[in-house]
């Protein structure tokens, strides 16, 4: 695929959004599904394939659930950028976040081209002291993350599923190594139903800010603000797909990232059709000479995925 110079469309202006002040309009029927991994918190969001039934039944402004119904796409260019689904490297993360035994406590994490927001929420869970989400469709942010982040913060146990605490087992995806356990729903059985509750006044999502917009427009959005935010942790993941957004999302890192601060990323090695991936990235970050990228893990099986890490030149040097 030829490489563009920039983006077909033209950018999309960054906004926050204020989270519902009554929260059971967003969670009203909500049907969750649960992912576990080693000693990680359960992380829960709501199911896709729910989702996706009732996607009609939502408000879409941008009209993103209709056409990428109709072109049966996971991504459309300048118009849905697949925030709607959870891709296989945010489990990657996900793992090596686990292995590392990574807290978040006291720190300032964003979220980049969140879609789901479980990295994100992660943080929450592990005591970050504020959480930014970012994405580039607001209804993204409006019906998928913020509703994943309200789901996570009800203090109910209830919400996990009935069988877990029977101890059956069933509808749990186990790996032969044990060290991850990813809990689904099993086919044929209803996925636990969420349960309404006002959380607008929630201390958690309290420490949680929402954003949508293009990556430039995000960070002239937060430009506006005196001081600069800054964050100690970076998250993105499976987002270095189209090398024509590789400029502003640079450009966005390097302002945003707070002194010996880190960016984790979980990308594939190459985006088939869109023409990105890990090593035109790095190539592209390398000419640049702000971050320097080590790599975590490195998958192996199938169509290669990676966790890397990218840190300032300046802080490593020190």
């Amino acid at each position: 695929m030829e490489h563009v110079a920039k983006p077909a469309e033209p950018v999309k202006e960054a906004k926050e959004h204020l989270p519902l002040s009554d929260t059971h309009f967003l969670l009203r029927d909500a049907v969750t599904e649960t992912v576990t991994i080693g000693t990680l918190p359960p992380l829960h969001f709501l199911n896709e394939t729910v989702f996706e039934r009732t996607a009609s039944e939502r408000e879409d402004e941008e009209k993103i659930l209709s056409r990428t119904a109709e072109q049966r796409s996971d991504l459309i260019s300048g118009l849905y950028e697949g925030g709607l689904k959870v891709w296989e490297c945010t489990y990657d993360l996900l793992e090596r976040l686990e292995e590392a035994g990574e807290t978040f406590r006291g720190k300032a994490v964003l979220d980049l081209g969140c879609g789901a927001g479980l990295l994100g929420i992660l943080a929450l869970q592990r005591g970050a002291r504020q959480i930014h989400f970012q994405d580039y469709n607001s209804t993204v942010i409006e019906q998928l993350t913020v509703p994943n982040v309200i789901v996570n913060c009800q203090e109910d146990e209830e919400i996990d599923s009935e069988e877990d605490k029977a101890g059956s087992g069933m509808g749990k995806v186990q790996e032969e190594d044990g060290c991850k356990e990813k809990v689904k729903v099993k086919d044929g059985s209803p996925p636990p139903k969420i349960r309404a509750a006002d959380l607008s006044q929630h201390h958690s999502l309290a420490r949680c800010r929402f954003f949508s917009g293009d990556w430039s427009t995000f960070l002239a959005l937060l430009k506006k603000e005196d001081p600069l935010p800054k964050y100690n942790i970076i998250f993105t993941s499976e987002t270095i797909y189209n090398p024509a957004y590789y400029p502003a999302l640079h450009e966005t890192l390097h302002q945003l990232l707070a002194p010996g601060g880190l960016v984790y990323l979980a990308t594939k090695s190459h985006y088939f059709g869109v023409g990105g991936g890990l090593h035109l990235f790095e190539t592209f970050v390398e000419q640049r000479g702000i971050f320097s990228v080590d790599h975590l893990w490195d998958g192996e099986e199938g169509l290669q995925r990676h966790v890397a890490v990218l840190r300032s030149r300046k802080a490593k040097s020190i």
